[in-house]
């Protein structure tokens, strides 16, 4: 008799432990699929730049600072999100940024004023930008899975923020080129809200919300003493600003200024969103690449290898001028590699310096400071283009950039002094 109830317990447990594993996974696949939406609706603006200017007259100056403008309030929203993430779980968290992504796309598709404009992208789509995002996904991915395999499932989920772009924006393009700038908009507002329903139903379950949050039932500090704690921290000081200089150099002079670049180095529109497609898939793979690495290697030299490595490659931007579309396909590769592939190791450094009890809101703040970076990269990129009349300052400066994003990593200690999970009163300031 005790063998069968002992047989019966473990099945049970079996059963249970592979229904959790399923929501787990489900959390890595949806938080793929909204990330792509919401990365590819970014990355349009930069895209559709060109034929804005045409249409409306409007320079490039004015779109990119609208563009900055939306990174600005990502960057508000993003700590707010991060901490919905941690008590109200991934399903109402991405679902709530969905709808607002959604609205904002229909509002940009349906567009003839500034005014519009600036409502749709810059307060509708940005909401939906600081709430669909990495921090959010990748909290919800690093409570959900315990054990050696967290790093690898973020890679994959947080890979959807430039892989899932290798489809959506060729298609976008398309659109496009053989139909209208507004079509491309409004496949990404049907798209958003379409993913709404199967977010719900997919973590419908209470349990599959609550296995995000593994401290769930325990008494939770106020987002104020999170806030003073995370100050007190050198590690987060580290991650803050390097991860500033990453949306510089990703978000703010790349998604918004490479395909104008190429525009301007002649290069024809299809191709040159081909190459930004290969890019983004070559991003996926460095993700992927980089979250399992940074289960296996220390984790503050990769980070750090990774900034001056990605320096490197605009070099390579640089010499574009003059070139063929072949010299853009390189570039898109060597990036590609090391574009967002600092998200996941600097998620698993949050996760071992910083502590689960602080994931969401320090992520959130995190997020933020590469908002606020990427909006200083488009805006300064949109700026020196109208006084220069060329890139050639932009990519220096972000060449150096990127290099001191790897230096300042490297003043982290390669490993945690303490449990990040301990009560706040029990850490003291590193």
């Amino acid at each position: 008799m005790n063998y069968l109830i002992k047989r019966f317990g473990d099945a049970s447990m079996t059963a249970q432990n592979s229904t959790t594993s399923t929501r787990s996974w489900a959390i890595v696949v949806f938080g793929f699929l909204a990330l792509a939406l919401s990365f590819s609706a970014r990355s349009s603006l930069g895209l559709v730049m060109p034929v804005w200017q045409e249409e409306f007259g409007w320079s490039a100056s004015f779109i990119s600072s609208v563009g900055a403008a939306g990174l600005i309030i990502l960057a508000i929203i993003a700590p707010f999100s991060g901490r919905i993430a941690d008590i109200k779980g991934p399903r109402f968290t991405l679902n709530l940024g969905l709808g607002l992504l959604g609205i904002g796309c229909g509002i940009v598709a349906l567009m003839n004023s500034k005014f519009m404009f600036i409502i749709g992208f810059s307060f509708f789509c940005a909401a939906g930008f600081g709430i669909v995002a990495v921090h959010v996904v990748a909290t919800a991915v690093t409570r959900s899975f315990k054990d050696g395999n967290s790093g690898l499932a973020s890679g994959i989920a947080l890979s959807g923020s430039s892989g899932g772009q290798f489809v959506i924006i060729p298609l976008i393009a398309a659109l496009l080129a053989f139909i209208s700038w507004r079509w491309s908009f409004g496949a990404l507002s049907l798209a958003s809200l379409a993913l709404i329903p199967c977010v719900q139903n997919a973590l419908s379950a209470p349990s599959a919300e609550a296995s995000t949050n593994e401290q769930a039932d325990e008494p939770r500090a106020s987002m104020a003493s999170d806030f003073i704690y995370l100050m007190k921290q050198p590690v987060f000081h580290a991650l803050f600003w390097s991860f500033f200089i990453c949306g510089i150099t990703t978000t703010g002079v790349i998604e918004t200024h490479l395909l104008p670049f190429a525009s301007y180095c002649g290069l024809p529109p299809l191709p040159s969103a081909t190459a930004y497609g290969l890019l983004s898939a070559v991003n996926l793979g460095g993700m992927i690449l980089a979250g399992w690495l940074s289960d296996r290697v220390n984790r503050v030299l990769l980070l750090a290898s990774i900034y001056i490595l990605r320096g490197l490659t605009f070099i390579v931007l640089a010499s574009l001028p003059g070139q063929s579309i072949e010299t853009l396909y390189i570039f898109a590769i060597l990036f590609g590699v090391v574009d967002y592939s600092t998200v996941p190791v600097t998620a698993s450094l949050v996760k071992s310096y910083l502590g689960l009890r602080t994931m969401g809101l320090a992520m959130g703040m995190i997020s933020a400071g590469h908002a606020l970076g990427a909006a200083a990269g488009a805006f300064a990129g949109g700026y020196l283009f109208d006084l220069l009349g060329n890139y050639d300052l932009l990519w220096t400066a972000s060449l150096w950039a990127a290099v001191g994003a790897g230096a300042i990593v490297l003043l982290i200690p390669l490993k945690p002094k303490h449990n990040p999970d301990e009560p706040h009163d029990a850490i003291p300031a590193e």
